[in-house]
């Protein structure tokens, strides 16, 4: 009897897996493009399936995984926020990377509290230099759109403008008011109900709402430089500050300034996908690393050190994903979610992930059969592109691994979506 129930199991088993391999190697809808796929049981330590799992593809917002697992590690409970150096009667501070001063979202003020109490010469070394704005594999056209704010050594107000407008009010509003004689009205811009326009390589911006009914909330990236931070700064705080070569204090002992608390960048970033926020871990990271701002050098410290036993080496060039030169496999992704799992506690991952049915980029896909999400994992999106990798809960109480991954389709996202959907629910109520 128990050699019949034994070899039951192994039949259910052996149909579940079938199951899941006609779901995914014969979909008419994944056929489209190029995908891969693996589906990882912990417990067991056993590959249930997979396909293409040892090709790369381009991971999009996937490689925020690998910059939450790096910033994870290394920066601790809160951020740098500040380099300084008290001498006589000046006060010589540089920027970290710390995206949190002045960012709408936030309300950290550790840097302005400083620089607000002291009865110093305020005097701002330049070392933005040490900051590509834009990374390797960036779109030159992204610069005025919400998603590609610039990287830099000190970023402000989150490196962006952010422009508002209620059915209530007749005109829009935006912050930081710094940018007031920028903004112009023109009416000859075309636009189905509003358009904010920025010129490439400078800060004038020009817009036309269509109607005063209108509601919206839009973030439009500024043009970033030492000189418009000190002069950002100079606005909200009141005093004079001036910017002054980095050079000289770039090797001598200084004192570093505590901000913002981690948890709440990584939620910010993981659940929405925040490309700014991932770029800034990561220059934050290399401050970290080498009291420097290069994030090269930074990912290839993470990945000599704490990411040698992934089964493909990644190739990582970017913290947001933004880059189509990032390239990972579907095998390397569950080991990463696998070190996840076992380095970060179990609440902060579910509150750090989106969850389907309920947070973030997957609030409107993967829904459970009651309040409990059971797929918690990072979307990535691009042209062309489409990823979700994480964790699958079960019905059954498994604790699952995946990744799914897209690249070189011609459909919309949406399909591959909803055929993903119906691949995971299976996964879901049949495991």
């Amino acid at each position: 009897m128990r050699n019949f129930l034994f070899a039951a199991l192994i039949l259910l088993s052996a149909c579940k897996v079938q199951h899941i391999k006609k779901s995914v190697r014969d979909s008419e809808v994944f056929n489209q493009g190029f995908t891969g796929f693996m589906l990882f049981d912990p417990e067991k330590d056993k590959v249930l399936y997979a396909m293409n799992e040892d090709k790369y593809f381009t991971p999009a917002s996937n490689t925020k995984m690998f910059t939450f697992y790096a910033s994870y590690k290394i920066l601790g409970d809160r951020v740098n926020s500040l380099d300084y150096i008290e001498s006589g009667d000046s006060l010589i501070f540089w920027g970290t990377g710390d995206p949190a001063l002045l960012h709408p979202d936030f309300e950290d003020t550790s840097v302005l509290d400083l620089l607000k109490s002291t009865d110093k010469k305020l005097y701002m070394a330049d070392n933005f230099d040490e900051v590509a704005a834009y990374a390797s594999g960036w779109s030159w056209n992204w610069y005025h759109y919400y998603y590609g704010p610039e990287r830099s050594a000190m970023p402000i107000y989150g490196n962006i403008i952010r422009f508002k407008k209620t059915m209530k009010e007749d005109r829009m509003s935006f912050s930081p008011r710094f940018f007031n004689n920028n903004i112009k009205e023109d009416r000859y811009i075309p636009t189905r109900n509003y358009s904010i326009i920025r010129d490439q390589r400078m800060n004038d911006f020009r817009y036309y709402l269509k109607s005063d009914s209108l509601s919206f909330e839009t973030d439009k990236p500024f043009v970033t430089s030492s000189q418009l931070t000190k002069e950002l700064l100079v606005d909200t705080l009141g005093k004079v500050m001036t910017v002054i070569d980095y050079e000289p204090f770039k090797n001598r002992p200084h004192q570093t300034l505590k901000g913002i608390a981690t948890d709440s960048l990584y939620k910010q970033m993981l659940t929405i996908s925040d490309n700014f926020l991932a770029e800034q871990l990561m220059v934050l990271v290399a401050d970290e690393l080498f009291d420097s701002l290069e994030v090269r050098n930074a990912i290839q410290y993470v990945t000599e050190n704490y990411l040698n036993d992934l089964p493909d080496s990644p190739q990582w060039v970017d913290g947001s994903g933004l880059s189509s030169q990032n390239k990972f496999t579907p095998r390397s992704i569950v080991k990463l979610l696998e070190k996840i799992r076992a380095e970060v506690p179990e609440e902060k991952i579910y509150a750090y992930f989106p969850s389907g049915g309920k947070s973030g980029t997957i609030r409107s896909w993967y829904k459970s059969d009651d309040e409990n999400p059971y797929v918690y994992a990072k979307t990535g999106t691009l042209s062309g592109v489409h990823c979700l990798s994480g964790y699958l809960l079960t019905k059954s109480g498994k604790t699952l691994y995946f990744s799914f991954m897209h690249n070189n389709y011609v459909i919309s996202s949406s399909e591959l979506k909803r055929e993903m959907e119906k691949v995971l629910y299976q996964i879901y109520t049949k495991y």
